[in-house]
């Protein structure tokens, strides 16, 4: 089991490696290649908009053929763009790298969720996703490290290189990885689609991912824009910036370990309120500016990012618990659904706000409330349905 758990953290960690890693390069190509802001900001945005159509593409893919196919070929795709973002000239040229980089990750974080789903029983998966959430938080807590000191000893193309590393090694190991779907669906690319069509039918399983996405575009949102606030705004060097921005993942991190060791006392519903208020409660904060200098940013987020942390393991289990078929479907769904509206958050964030800590506050503040709302009206009716599953088992 830790071996998979270690496979599936691998795999699910592309969009930070893929993201987290580069962000420190962010102002030297502003500066080398003398381009605004939102224009480089677009090989952030225009990544995860593409990540998030293949997504939809690879779960039902994955339903059909098995989970190793499609994961095989993604990764593959992955290494290939890694090599061809190395070799940008421009960044129109990275851009349209990154389409190719972003078609290749959708596969590793769609495709293992379903094999977690596949391999683990309910009351297992959520610790096991907790887990999962703790080994991914790693990843963009080291990756502007790694970004950095790429930068002071080497080029940037070298970021893309040691990314294209990281999938060689995933497919090495997807290789000798069990199939774990064993009811594959005979049935032409045409009909699987409907799969999508009869879960968006789950009101259970739609609000749940409306409610939960919500809260991850503040997440989204420092992704895009804490290079510039901490480099920019607040004078901090690119080697500092890593150390500010692996607080936040370390916060990530500490929120999914707690949810591991202590999520069975607390309870699936209490850890979920905890992870939506936290989201406000940061967001007051920030708005509040109660902190000088770097930590007005760096203490909201915290908060944020441990609550978000906390609640996201058995919130994504809590989904997952909604279907019963069309497992691959569903997770394509549901990360469809974060980060599309990721990429919005994304892109929003980076035009030229009077004070993008400002917005972020408010972000976090009125997505949290949102959720709150939504939650109170969607949690009844899943109680109700669990207490009936209950007394039918």
């Amino acid at each position: 089991m830790i071996r998979l758990m270690l496979l599936l953290s691998l795999l699910t960690a592309f969009p930070p490696l893929s993201t987290a890693m580069y962000l420190p390069a962010i102002p030297t190509l502003v500066r080398i290649w003398d381009k605004p802001l939102y224009l480089v900001n677009l090989t952030l945005v225009i990544f995860f908009a593409v990540y998030c159509v293949f997504i939809l593409i690879y779960g039902p893919l994955s339903d059909k053929y098995g989970r190793k196919p499609p994961l095989i070929a993604g990764i593959t795709i992955y290494i290939f763009s890694c090599f061809l973002c190395a070799l940008s000239i421009n960044v129109y040229m990275l851009i349209f790298a990154r389409v190719f980089q972003a078609a290749g990750a959708a596969s590793a974080a769609t495709i293992a969720l379903a094999i977690a789903k596949d391999r683990f029983p309910p009351n297992q998966r959520e610790k096991v996703l907790s887990y999962i959430g703790v080994i991914i938080a790693l990843a963009p807590m080291l990756s502007p490290m790694v970004g950095s000191l790429i930068l002071i000893y080497f080029k940037w193309r070298w970021i893309f290189i040691v990314q294209a590393f990281f999938g060689i090694i995933s497919i090495f190991f997807v290789s000798f990885m069990a199939e774990s779907n064993l009811d594959k669906k005979d049935v032409s690319i045409r009909q699987l689609t409907k799969g999508f069509k009869n879960t968006l039918k789950n009101k259970n399983f739609t609000s749940l991912v409306i409610c939960f996405s919500m809260l991850s575009l503040p997440i989204f949102a420092f992704t895009a824009a804490s290079s510039f606030i901490y480099i920019n705004i607040f004078n901090i060097k690119e080697t500092m910036f890593s150390l500010y921005f692996g607080i936040n993942a370390v916060c990530l991190m500490a929120g999914s370990l707690t949810c591991a060791r202590l999520g069975y006392k607390i309870g699936t519903f209490r850890l979920i309120n905890l992870g939506i208020l936290g989201g406000i409660l940061g967001g007051i904060l920030m708005l509040l500016k109660l902190f000088e200098g770097p930590l007005q940013f760096l203490i909201p987020m915290a908060v944020i990012s441990y609550t978000f942390g906390l609640s996201r393991p058995p919130a994504n289990n809590l989904i997952l618990e909604q279907v019963t078929q069309d497992t691959g479907t569903a997770s394509s769904l549901m990360i469809f659904s974060y980060f599309i509206l990721g990429a919005i958050s994304m892109a929003v964030v980076s035009l030229e706000w009077q004070s993008k800590i400002t917005y972020i506050g408010s972000l976090a503040t009125l997505c949290g409330l949102f959720s709150f709302i939504l939650w109170c009206f969607i949690k009844p009716q899943i109680i109700a349905n669990q207490k009936s599953i209950n007394s039918r088992n």
